[in-house]
């Protein structure tokens, strides 16, 4: 697909062809500076070009330009999704997965981190444990940033290439935040290395706190400029390549545990995400069983195919790294092959749904509203994923013995997860945002507010009658900025309207939670200190922030880091620890042992 984006680039503007240098890149955790000369040179590498341009002054350098970053960022979207989902606890590798991603998921991969940087082999563990390909992108946005020339203006006064720069720069804190996730501690470059000498040269290790500060100050400016736009590929829209600014200035602050200014940020995306002082609501699409079957047996979904099979900008999707579509072409997605069983991996999938998340999805109450007009709750005991929260039912079919017709073979056994049918790797969607907000919100001191984004759903109502009254006068003017006009955010109801367009995020799968009796607000009214009853209030609404982003995100690639942002904040690694040992339903002990050194949750880097 990155190929066809350079060659619209090509028929849409003239342009000199030359090479971009593409340097790969590394890192080390340990002290305060670290060489980066084995992972920013290679003498038998062809990747190494030098430009031979010092400026991007054309329009088709520096969309060519683009189109290659948009090429290096391909290399990090299975990794992406593999590292962030097979460490946590909602998913288990099946006997046929690969050595590579058996290591992932035990933390073979990890080991403590002493004060010097370990030496590891330069190939790294498994083939997703490459610092380099995080560099290449780096390297190749420092080269772009440093070179493009941003003064240049069209007849109408308006700088050409702002937008290019603004989406580079997001490219480039994204894959940093990714990177020291995943590692640590990671060398900080900000400019170009163009040659073996400055590949020597010692660069400062940044922590997570030292990242999120810096890339807060250098993307803020840009977090009203548009994303670019180059037409579409294949019927997708280019401008889901891109990661929106105010939602990684959102992720930004929530890491660095500045709760207010995150919960602004991803305010901001959402009132701005279709234009100014737009709306982007949650929509009503869910799974739920039908409204007459009283066998409960048949369900209607409109959850999963507009959250995972559309791929058109303004919907669920928000980002998505684009990927071939056949293994010749290049950067092609493997996900469809370990998550689903196919002619390509002789119908043995490699990824299944843990026991632990299908416990998790089989303890919550769904909510059924009947013909009679009643509201009742479903039975305990259905088959089929069925009992429950249906999202997983939804998302995730098999069928053993069932001697199915496939591509005109008969097979014995099938699995499908349906957030892995297309050819792109999806990055990041609407319910992903809305959960962040309301983990911003909460730990910002207003769990009320948060709750109801997982109950009802927020319009201006429910913020004056649900969420004010709560909390002193004198913060009534901070939570209004949060306008969720009635007119824009009409909350479901029971009859249906056309022009119903919020819900809370729990009734995608568990029914009508907004009537559900069970789905309470989380307090102790016996705790008389009022601090200590907030910090309460905040920790429950934290627990049930986490169990819906496993319900609506499993398998995306968030769990691990969800995870760990949480057992950071409570200063308390068994909350990563004991769910990740606990995902096949026992306790691995041993598992749990290492998991609760927060060093062993991290990817070793060579120097």
């Amino acid at each position: 697909m990155i190929q066809e984006l350079k060659e619209k680039i090509g028929r849409t503007f003239r342009f000199t062809i030359y090479t971009l240098l593409l340097l790969i890149g590394g890192g080390g955790v340990g002290g305060c500076l670290s060489s980066c000369s084995s992972f920013l040179y290679d003498d038998e590498s062809e990747q190494v070009i030098y430009a031979d341009k010092s400026h991007l002054d054309e329009d088709a350098d520096t969309l060519w330009s683009m189109a290659g970053i948009l090429g290096k960022m391909q290399a990090l979207a299975d990794r992406t999704i593999l590292l962030g989902e097979l460490r946590g606890d909602l998913v288990e590798v099946t006997t046929y997965a690969s050595s590579d991603l058996r290591a992932i998921a035990s933390f073979s991969t990890a080991a403590a981190v002493p004060a010097a940087v370990p030496a590891v082999s330069p190939a790294g563990l498994t083939k997703y444990d490459q610092p380099r390909d995080y560099y290449a992108v780096i390297n190749n946005c420092n080269y772009f940033l440093a070179n493009a020339d941003t003064t240049l203006r069209n007849n109408r006064n308006e700088r050409i290439f702002q937008k290019e720069y603004a989406a580079v720069k997001a490219f480039r804190a994204w894959t940093y935040l990714q990177l020291v996730l995943n590692y640590g501690q990671v060398p900080f470059i900000t400019q170009p290395v163009l040659s073996k000498e400055e590949s020597e040269r010692q660069y400062p290790l940044y922590d997570l706190q030292q990242v999120c500060q810096y890339f807060i100050s250098d993307i803020s400016p840009y977090a009203t400029v548009e994303t670019p736009g180059y037409l579409n590929i294949r019927n997708t829209d280019s401008k889901l390549f891109y990661y929106p600014i105010n939602v990684l200035l959102g992720d930004l602050y929530l890491w660095s545990g500045q709760y207010k200014e995150a919960a602004q940020s991803y305010y901001r995306f959402l009132s701005s995400r279709n234009g100014t002082n737009t709306a982007s609501p949650l929509t009503t699409n869910a799974v739920r069983f039908s409204q007459n079957d009283s066998r409960w047996m048949s369900t209607v979904d409109s959850w999963s195919l507009q959250a995972f099979m559309m791929e058109a900008a303004g919907g669920e999707l928000i980002t998505m790294i684009p990927g071939d579509s056949i293994p010749s072409e290049g950067q092609y997605s493997e996900l469809r092959d370990l998550f689903n069983t196919n002619d390509n991996n002789e119908y043995r999938e490699s990824i299944t749904p843990s026991q632990s998340l299908i416990a998790l999805s089989r303890s919550q109450k769904y909510c059924h509203y009947t013909t009679g007009g009643e509201f009742v709750f479903a039975p305990d005991a259905l088959e089929d994923n069925l009992t429950g929260d249906l999202r997983l039912h939804a998302a995730y079919t098999t069928r053993d013995n069932a001697n199915l017709f496939t591509n005109g073979k008969r097979v014995s056994h099938y699995a499908s997860i349906s957030k892995y049918q297309t050819r792109n790797v999806h990055i990041l969607r609407l319910a992903t945002v809305y959960l962040r907000l309301a983990e911003a919100l909460n730990r910002a001191g207003y769990p009320r507010f948060a709750f109801q984004i997982l109950k009802s759903g927020v319009n201006n109502s429910v913020i004056e009658s649900e969420v004010i009254p709560y909390y002193p006068a004198s913060e009534a003017a901070w939570l209004r900025t949060f306008d969720f006009p009635n007119t824009s955010y009409v909350l479901e109801t029971t009859a249906g309207l056309a022009a119903e367009n919020t819900m809370g995020l729990h009734s995608r799968g568990s029914g009508y939670t907004a009537q559900n009796a069970a789905y309470v607000f989380p307090d102790d009214p016996s705790i008389s200190d009022s601090l200590a009853r907030q910090q309460y209030q905040m920790e429950q609404v934290e627990d049930l922030i986490i169990d819906e982003e496993a319900l609506e995100l499993a398998f995306e690639g968030q769990r691990f880091y969800d995870l760990m942002r949480v057992a950071l904040r409570r200063n308390q690694p068994a909350y990563l620890a004991d769910r990740v040992a606990r995902r096949s339903g026992t306790l691995n002990t041993a598992l749990q042992q290492k998991l609760m050194d927060p060093a062993s949750w991290y990817l070793k880097l060579e120097e």
